[in-house]
């Protein structure tokens, strides 16, 4: 298959995505009794979308294609980028901070990237701020299940890579409880994209079983205060360490849409 083909299907395949995700989101927030939706921000290579709702607080869809030149400096990191730096990029990225404090921060996002080589990446991972065993395990599993459909060696390995990934060295501790997290998928492309496909719909099917079974229950003062802390951990994991936001600002993303991640409030002890 020609590179520009695999480009068209894979920008299709977010557009469309984005969409199904957005459109997830505001049933939810529908059944919770809220008429609020997303507000669109479009620019020149993409749409970010943004919604303050009732159940989640803060969430932000960006779609991305952005064609251009890795300063030099960080295209020493990148494959394909030896004597020529330049490269084609698209994808979608979602972070959604829910306002009740005992459903977890929920992270994804999937990317096709080309430069003389061409690959996937992405993966999801959750972030609660109260011990719940029973959905990190429902998680995981539905993860597994997912992933072993595909190869069976890609969940051990997914999640051992997004384990020692989403981890805060200066805290000593794990940004949330995991997930996956894959990159320069490049062996197979219809079969890496078919995987990629399913990652998108298996987080949608994982928003859905998350949020509405929790979004009705009623919390403490306490419980948010213990919100507000874990949220100023992931501010400081996605302006530290994400590979993402660098990616995001060292390849003329939108800084908007790539501080979206950013939660409506944070606090620090």
């Amino acid at each position: 298959m020609k590179v520009k083909d695999k480009k068209k299907l894979a920008k299709e395949w977010f557009i469309k995505l984005q969409n199904i995700i957005c459109n997830n989101i505001e049933n939810l927030e529908k059944e919770y009794g809220s008429k609020i939706k997303f507000k669109k921000n479009k620019w020149k290579h993409g749409e970010f979308r943004i919604i303050k709702g009732e159940v989640i607080e803060k969430g932000g869809v960006a779609f991305s294609n952005v064609i251009g030149k890795f300063p030099k400096e960080f295209a020493k990191k990148i494959p394909g980028t030896k004597n020529n730096t330049n490269f084609w990029s698209s994808g979608v990225s979602v972070v959604l901070h829910p306002k009740n404090p005992k459903i977890p921060a929920m992270h994804f996002n999937t990317r096709f990237i080309c430069t003389k080589k061409n690959w996937f990446g992405g993966g999801m991972d959750v972030t609660p701020c109260l011990v719940d065993k029973k959905e990190k395990e429902k998680f995981h599993k539905a993860l597994k299940e997912m992933c072993s459909l595909h190869n069976k060696k890609y969940y051990p390995k997914y999640k051992k890579w997004c384990d020692s990934y989403f981890y805060l060295p200066h805290r000593n501790e794990p940004r949330g409880i995991g997930g996956i997290f894959f990159d320069y998928k490049m062996d197979n492309w219809e079969k890496d994209f078919l995987f990629t496909k399913d990652v998108g719909i298996t987080f949608v099917y994982l928003v859905n079983e998350i949020i509405r079974k929790k979004m009705f229950l009623k919390w403490t003062k306490g419980q948010k205060k213990i919100q507000q802390i874990k949220r100023g951990r992931y501010v400081e994991f996605n302006l530290l360490y994400d590979r993402g936001t660098k990616f995001g600002l060292n390849s003329g993303g939108n800084p908007k849409a790539i501080l979206m991640s950013m939660p409506p409030s944070a606090d620090w002890e």
